[in-house]
């Protein structure tokens, strides 16, 4: 559930997550997005920050939901910071399940993870989280409807106050400006040692595989899902995030 196309050779055909070859994204995003591990760090300091505002969770484990944790970044760098907290990483794909496995084996994280393989609509509806990410994969629902459809399965799991971390990329495949980021876009990534081939599978996939929506369009579907406090917080070319809260009764302790 990400943004670039593995497995393929030919840009003409689709993008699959069930590919053997995902091994290589983790190998390559870092280099595709500009400041990746900031965007997840930021998103720790920010989760983190949210929670200790809460006077009434700092005497208790955090639960914390990732959707779309195929790879493994957020189990990474979480993981490492708060060994305390444990953690629903759910993907609809087994290989990149077993990516997030395998690099958080190697990494030594001692944080209780458990791996779903599946949808988020599969699971438990219950508020049991006490926080959420979704980091670079909304933009893969084709429809409107369905990226609110997730983000309200998202809200609905949370407990009121919980923080929400979203990313996603963002613009108007017509507009002019989303042609010029591209075109930026494009530059950094051959800079960096992408492929021209890797290049073009991804240009190709915007609007076939992904479904970019403005980031207007993403606050509309944040407070229609009962979230508040919403601010972007990165961004880079067409990549943007967000940090939310569940609406609520919640207390906070600004001591």
């Amino acid at each position: 559930m990400r943004h670039t196309p593995i497995g393929n050779t030919d840009s003409n055909q689709p993008m699959s997550w069930n590919h053997p070859n995902v091994h290589k994204y983790a190998d390559t995003i870092a280099l595709k997005i500009p400041g990746y591990a900031h965007l997840y760090e930021m998103t720790d300091c920010l989760i983190a920050a949210q929670l200790e505002a809460q006077a009434h969770i700092r005497n208790i484990d955090p639960n914390v939901l990732i959707v779309g944790a195929g790879g493994g970044q957020e189990l990474i760098t979480l993981g490492e910071r708060h060994e305390a907290w444990s953690f629903t990483a759910v993907d609809p794909s087994e290989h990149m399940l077993d990516l997030a496995r395998k690099r958080v084996t190697h990494a030594g994280i001692s944080s209780t993870i458990s791996f779903v393989a599946g949808t988020l609509e599969e699971s438990s509806r219950e508020p049991i989280y006490d926080a959420a990410t979704c980091l670079l994969v909304l933009h893969f629902l084709q429809s409107l409807e369905s990226k609110q459809a997730l983000l309200r399965q998202i809200s609905a799991r949370l407990k009121p106050g919980a923080p929400f971390c979203l990313a996603s990329i963002n613009g108007n495949p017509q507009e002019p400006s989303f042609f010029l980021q591209m075109q930026a876009w494009k530059g950094h990534m051959l800079s960096q040692g992408i492929s021209l081939e890797d290049w073009e599978r991804f240009a190709a996939s915007i609007g076939r595989e992904s479904n970019p929506v403005s980031n207007a369009a993403i606050q509309e579907l944040l407070i229609d899902a009962g979230f508040t406090h919403i601010t972007r917080y990165y961004g880079a070319f067409l990549v943007n995030a967000w940090f939310a809260v569940k609406e609520g009764e919640t207390t906070y302790d600004k001591g």
